[in-house]
C-alpha cells in the first residue's frame, strides 16, 4: 500500500503535487473555475498542469522541457471567455486555434476532445521518455 500525505496524495506523485499547487494559486494568477473544471476531468487530471500568464497548459511529462504538444486554455476577453489553442504543433507548423468557449467547462471539453490518443498519464521525466505525437 502506498503511504499518503496530508493532502491524500502519494508524496512521490509529481502530477498530484503540481495539481495541488495549481489549485491553491491566487485568483490573480489563474481562474479558479477553470482549474477546478480541468481537475474534475480525469483525463486532464492525469496530465501535468502548468500555469503561465493566466493560461492553463498541460504536459505529457513532469520535468522541463515540458512536452508542449497538447492544447492549452487562455483567458480571452476578460473573465467571460476562454480560447483553446495549441502553442506548438507536433509537426512544427506553429499555433492552431481550436476554438473559443464561454464557460470553463466548455473550454475543458474542447481540450479533452482534442487530445491525441494515448497522451496520458504524464510520465515522470522529460519529453525524451516517450514517443512524439507527430
Amino acid at each position: 500500500m502506498v503511504e499518503k500525505d496530508i493532502l491524500g496524495t502519494a508524496p512521490d506523485d509529481p502530477v498530484a503535487a503540481k495539481w495541488q499547487v495549481v489549485r491553491d494559486m491566487d485568483a490573480g494568477l489563474i481562474d479558479g473555475s477553470l482549474v477546478e473544471a480541468a481537475y474534475a476531468n480525469p483525463t486532464l487530471r492525469a496530465l501535468f498542469p502548468l500555469v503561465t500568464h493566466g493560461s492553463l497548459q498541460f504536459s505529457r511529462c513532469t520535468r522541463f522541457p515540458w512536452s508542449q504538444d497538447l492544447p492549452s486554455i487562455f483567458p480571452y476577453d476578460g473573465e467571460r471567455y476562454f480560447r483553446v489553442r495549441r502553442l506548438h504543433e507536433p509537426c512544427g507548423s506553429g499555433r492552431e486555434q481550436i476554438g473559443d468557449a464561454v464557460t470553463a467547462d466548455e473550454a475543458v471539453e474542447l481540450v479533452a476532445s482534442h487530445l491525441p490518443p494515448g497522451c496520458g498519464p504524464a510520465l515522470d521525466g522529460t519529453p525524451d521518455a516517450f514517443a512524439s505525437l507527430s
